[in-house]
């Protein structure tokens, strides 16, 4: 099983950003997409964003869309979102996540085989 370390999380007011990065181990990095996500209090884990192996292809969820920024540099075995304009409601823990099966699912918490511990983003109004 792949290990994933995710950093950068914070408190940051409304209206700014933070950049997570997510390190993983492993030789066979560049060969799975990449996502995240994000579970906020009393609520189910949600999918933000997801990566290709390549980094030629994303796709994000709407609530982020815009705003969010996923990418990936294989070289340093590490993915990245870049958070800007953001909101109270973007408040959760994030976790990256790494399909390195195929799955059929790429939106669905079920379609990932390895999680990282999660960073905490607070966003205050």
């Amino acid at each position: 099983q792949v290990q994933l370390v995710e950093s950068g999380g914070g408190l940051v007011q409304a209206g700014g950003s933070l950049r997570l990065s997510c390190a993983a181990s492993g030789r066979t990095f560049r060969s799975y997409p990449m996502g995240w996500f994000r579970q906020a209090p009393g609520k189910e884990r949600e999918f933000v964003a997801r990566i290709s192996w390549s980094g030629g292809n994303t796709t994000y969820a709407d609530s982020v869309k815009g705003r969010f920024t996923i990418s990936r540099a294989n070289a340093k075995n590490t993915v990245y979102l870049q958070m800007n304009s953001l909101k109270p409601e973007d408040t959760a823990v994030y976790y990256c996540a790494a399909d390195r099966f195929g799955t059929s699912y790429p939106t669905q918490v079920d379609g990932y085989d390895s999680w990282g511990q999660g960073t905490q983003v607070t966003v205050s109004s």
